[in-house]
């Protein structure tokens, strides 16, 4: 089993920046991918972005591509979800989720693992 544990939500301005982490823990070994999805009230669950575990081969949601960028410590087993040029359209719930083994990385009910959720809000 697989513990994922996100930090570093929080209340920011638009136009700021913000990083959030996921640390992993359990039997991580073999992690394949991990990725990050967000929610807000009334909208649909979207795929933010994933990294593969070993190669390092990110892949982003269009919302997001050219300000959000996803690294790992594969020694700290923790993933980084570093976000740039946030606006209000970016609050919302974001979720850790890690995968065993090769899967869509944009299809949220093929990953394994979730963690609780770490809420971003974007507001002046």
């Amino acid at each position: 089993h697989v513990r994922l544990v996100e930090s570093g939500g929080g209340l920011v301005q638009p136009g700021d920046s913000l990083t959030l982490s996921c640390a992993a823990s359990g039997l991580t070994s073999g992690t394949y991918a991990m990725g990050w999805f967000r929610q807000a009230p009334e909208k649909r669950r979207e795929f933010v972005g994933a990294i593969t575990w070993s190669g390092g081969v990110t892949n982003y949601g269009d919302s997001v591509k050219g300000r959000f960028i996803i690294t790992r410590d594969n020694a700290k087993k923790t993933m980084y979800l570093q976000m740039n040029s946030l606006s209000p359209e970016d609050t919302a719930g974001y979720y850790c989720v890690s995968s065993m083994k090769p899967i869509r990385l944009w299809e949220a009910l093929e990953y394994d693992y979730w963690g609780q959720g770490t809420q971003v809000t974007v507001s002046s």
